[in-house]
């Protein structure tokens, strides 16, 4: 067991438990992968949380979730609606998460999960998966 295994054992272990598919925990140039398919919008929504508990505020850069929501679990659909410019969508819910995607202004994202009052986890139309501020999506 790696240091890095150690420190995230408690979320290792909630990610085997979650249903995902094809999951793989690997350690890379020091950080930390867990890599899957299949939990349900919540159960990654929790995943996040934990991480947060962990390590507050996603600080260390030690771990990468990159946890996806099958296609087949429930959604709805939902409107992007900023002022003009395309819709961030991040790694994980919080402004200091990597953007790893766009959605376009008045386009359609499908909402996987509510993390919290300020934050969804979407899937754009071109099939990217995280989280967006719930104030610029509308239900349709």
């Amino acid at each position: 067991m790696t240091t890095l295994d150690g420190k995230y054992a408690e979320l290792i272990t909630a990610a085997s438990a979650s249903g995902a598919t094809d999951l793989v925990v690997r350690t890379q140039d020091k950080v930390l992968y867990i890599d899957g398919v299949g939990p349900p919008g919540e159960a990654k929504d929790k995943l996040w949380s934990l991480y947060e508990k962990l390590d507050p505020d996603f600080r260390s850069g030690d771990l990468v979730l990159n946890l996806d929501v099958s296609p087949a679990a429930p959604s709805t659909r939902l409107k992007v609606t900023t002022q003009s410019s395309n819709l961030n969508i991040r790694k994980g819910p919080g402004t200091d998460q990597p953007i790893i995607g766009k959605a376009a202004h008045e386009s359609e994202v499908t909402l996987l999960s509510k993390y919290n009052a300020e934050w969804a986890l979407v899937r754009s139309v071109n099939g990217e998966e995280g989280y967006c501020a719930m104030k610029y999506l509308t239900a349709i």
